[in-house]
């Protein structure tokens, strides 16, 4: 598969950060990925891990203990769109994942899936209170692809959870003019003030972007493209 600007990125930016044993391991993680990809493609005789699991799901798994915590999310992006993981594999790999795992999972779909096709994984991440999937689940494939109610929805689930407004990729493009929004925001922050709660300091500033004059896009936060958070 042709690496995409942000996964040629990410594969720079792990040969320039990466120790020689790590960056070792992921060449030849990477070279498995190719050659089972290839394999996925032909007469069906590719290589397989343990239990019939591509060894690069194995590799991918290994990701956080050969790379770090610094580099793990890149790492596993990058296995990810070498083995050209479907909608299918990527389910699976989320399914069967760890925390960190179904991160590095989230921040792959851009790159990998075009169409909705893999919404639900985004909306299973929305549904728990996992601050950093929700994060992951805001960014750019979320953008794209989630429908207005259920954009607004993750908009507030991040107010909720304390997840900062950044990690929402393309917040003042969608927030923009969006009464709806708009009474949502307003309504949580009655709700809050009822309560004698604090009313996060977020929410005044979606609540400026869905005004009809809001800051441009490039004023406001947009997310994250690439995955800059390691496995904890």
């Amino acid at each position: 598969m042709t690496d995409t600007p942000g996964i040629a990125a990410l594969r720079t930016h792990l040969e320039a950060h990466l120790g020689g044993a790590a960056r070792a391991w992921l060449d030849q993680a990477t070279a498995e990925a190719t050659a089972e990809a290839a394999a996925s493609r032909a007469p069906r005789e590719g290589a397989s891990g343990q239990g019939g699991v591509p060894t690069w799901e194995l590799r991918f798994a290994e990701a956080g203990r050969r790379c770090g915590p610094d580099h793990a999310d890149a790492a596993r992006v990058l296995l990810l769109h070498t083995a050209a993981a479907d909608p299918d594999t990527l389910a699976r790999v989320y399914a069967q994942g760890t925390a960190a795992e179904r991160r590095a999972v989230l921040h792959a779909l851009p790159h990998l899936v075009p169409g909705p096709e893999a919404l639900a994984l985004v909306e299973d991440a929305l549904r728990t209170n996992d601050t950093r999937l929700v994060a992951a689940a805001v960014g750019p494939y979320a953008a794209a692809h989630l429908a207005p109610h259920d954009w607004r929805h993750a908009v507030l689930k991040c107010l909720f959870t304390g997840v900062p407004v950044e990690a929402v990729t393309d917040l003042a493009r969608r927030a923009h003019g969006d009464a709806e929004l708009a009474r949502m925001l307003g309504d949580y922050a009655n709700e809050r003030t009822a309560a004698g709660r604090t009313v996060p300091g977020d929410l005044h500033r979606v609540l400026a972007l869905t005004a009809p004059t809001a800051p441009s896009a490039a004023a406001a936060p947009s997310g994250p493209t690439a995955p800059s958070t390691g496995e904890e």
